[in-house]
């Protein structure tokens, strides 16, 4: 069977390097070429230094984009003026890694149309797409642990807090992403009004259409480099026992999302692509913890889960990582 040629748009930032390190280990992919203007020249490892001695690929900065697979790890609001100035071949497949295509009505690019690409709700709707938008990683943390509940029509008012490691800030450098403002420290920030909430309410709404479901979330900026980790609370009546049957059952097909009925902790998910969830009920609150690597099951390895769905391969191919541990 023939490799699935593969391009990455934006490739010297912390996502890039990330689908480059999965892209050149998957035995499905050819990565043909990797496009940086601020590199273009270097050898990858120029940038992603631990490359050394996998790969020889240079940086260009040529716009090549007859490829079967073309991923987006440009920053928010410059994929589509990518497409825009340099439309891709016709039959490429695009996979957007950027906010540009999530809510419904920013969805449709010429003859692409994004499906929002969280395989735990819309798998069979990706096999299908010429173009998906991956989600962010806020987005996938919180909707991995709330989909059950939506399906069942169980949501109405969520109070939702998580913290996220530092590359979840990308590469350039900031007054808040410098080692010595986040050693030791943490900070809630953009409180109610986080980015990806629009995304996350659409999701929910799908499952449980007509309903009120009313979502706070407080983000907070942790003192490590990656990691997501999630809790939501909720008001619920159904014992502890039936909602985890209801979780099991949604998730029994779906490789990467796992059902803990220990408690979880985010270095289970470091350099994995898993998300992790775990149920607590006392009294009438049930609260539901979810965990992912913000850089992969967040970004660049759901993209990578998304072409193997696009391209009918195994779900897992290429993902089957080995966690940090410890």
């Amino acid at each position: 069977m023939a490799k699935i040629t593969a391009g990455i748009i934006g490739g010297a930032g912390y996502t890039g390097g990330e689908l480059i390190r999965l892209l050149i280990n998957h035995p499905g992919v050819e990565l043909s070429f990797v496009h940086s203007k601020s590199s273009a020249g270097k050898p990858l490892y120029s940038v992603h230094a631990d490359l050394i001695g996998d790969t020889e690929l240079l940086f260009t900065d040529s716009l090549e984009t007859k490829v079967d697979c073309l991923f987006l790890c440009t920053g928010h609001g410059e994929a589509r003026k990518f497409l825009e100035a340099h439309p891709p071949a016709a039959g490429t497949k695009i996979i957007d890694l950027s906010n540009d295509f999530r809510l419904k009505e920013q969805s449709t690019f010429g003859n692409w149309n994004f499906v929002y690409g969280l395989p735990e709700l819309n798998r069979e709707a990706i096999r299908k797409a010429n173009a998906i938008a991956n989600p962010g990683c806020f987005a996938t943390a919180i909707q991995v642990g709330l989909l059950p509940l939506a399906k069942a029509g169980l949501l109405d008012e969520i109070y939702t807090t998580g913290i996220t490691g530092s590359t979840g800030a990308g590469q350039g450098l900031s007054s808040t992403s410098h080692f010595s403002w986040r050693a030791n420290n943490i900070q809630a920030y953009k409180t109610l009004t986080h980015q990806h909430l629009g995304e996350i309410g659409e999701s929910l709404l799908q499952l449980q259409p007509d309903s009120d479901i009313d979502l706070s979330f407080v983000p907070w900026r942790g003192d490590f480099t990656r990691g997501i980790f999630i809790s939501s609370t909720i008001h619920m009546e159904l014992p502890y026992e039936d909602l985890l049957a209801l979780y099991e059952v949604f998730y029994a097909d779906h490789p990467f999302t796992v059902v803990s009925t220990e408690p979880i902790y985010l270095k289970q998910i470091v350099n994995t692509n898993k998300a992790i969830v775990q149920i607590e009920k006392v009294g009438s609150k049930l609260v539901i913890h979810s965990a992912i690597d913000n850089l992969l099951k967040g970004a660049s390895g759901q993209a990578v889960q998304n072409m193997n769905l696009v391209f009918g391969l195994d779900e897992c191919m290429g993902l089957k990582l080995k966690g940090v541990g410890f």
